[in-house]
C-alpha cells in the first residue's frame, strides 16, 4: 500500500555534509511519524531521528547539533540533513514511516525504505 523511496547517500569526507530524502507513495489515509534509522557493520540498527506529523523532533545524542530532520507533508517526504559528518556516522541509513491505511481504522502500519549507504572516509 505504501512504499518509501530513498535518495542521497554516497561518499563524503569527514566534516562534510550530505542530505538524504525519502518520499512516500501509494494508498494511505495519513502518515504519522517518519524516522531515520542506521545500521553500522557489526552493530544493531539504531534510531537516528524521528519527526511527528506536528513537526516535533527527536535525535540520538550522537547526532544532536549536527543532523536535522524535517518533512514536507504536502510531498509526503522526510529529509535528513547531515553536517559535520564523522567516520562513526558511516552506516546504511533506513527511512521508516508509520501510517494509517484507512480513515475508519484504528490500526497503524509501518513501512521501511530500501536503505542507502553513507560512507564517511578521508
Amino acid at each position: 500500500q505504501v512504499q518509501l523511496v530513498e535518495s542521497g547517500g554516497g561518499l563524503v569526507q569527514p566534516g562534510g555534509s550530505q542530505r538524504l530524502s525519502c518520499a512516500a507513495s501509494g494508498s494511505f489515509f495519513t502518515i504519522n511519524t517518519m524516522a531515520w534509522y542506521r545500521q553500522a557493520p557489526g552493530k544493531q540498527r539504531e534510531l537516528v531521528a524521528d519527526i511527528t506529523s506536528g513537526d516535533n523532533t527527536n535525535y540520538a545524542d550522537s547526532v544532536k547539533g549536527r543532523f536535522t530532520i524535517s518533512r514536507d507533508n504536502d510531498k509526503n517526504t522526510v529529509y535528513l540533513q547531515m553536517n559535520s559528518l564523522k567516520p562513526e556516522d558511516m552506516a546504511v541509513y533506513y527511512c521508516n514511516a508509520i501510517y494509517k491505511r484507512l480513515k475508519w481504522s484504528s490500526n497503524w502500519a509501518t513501512v521501511w525504505g530500501q536503505g542507502t549507504q553513507v560512507t564517511v572516509s578521508s
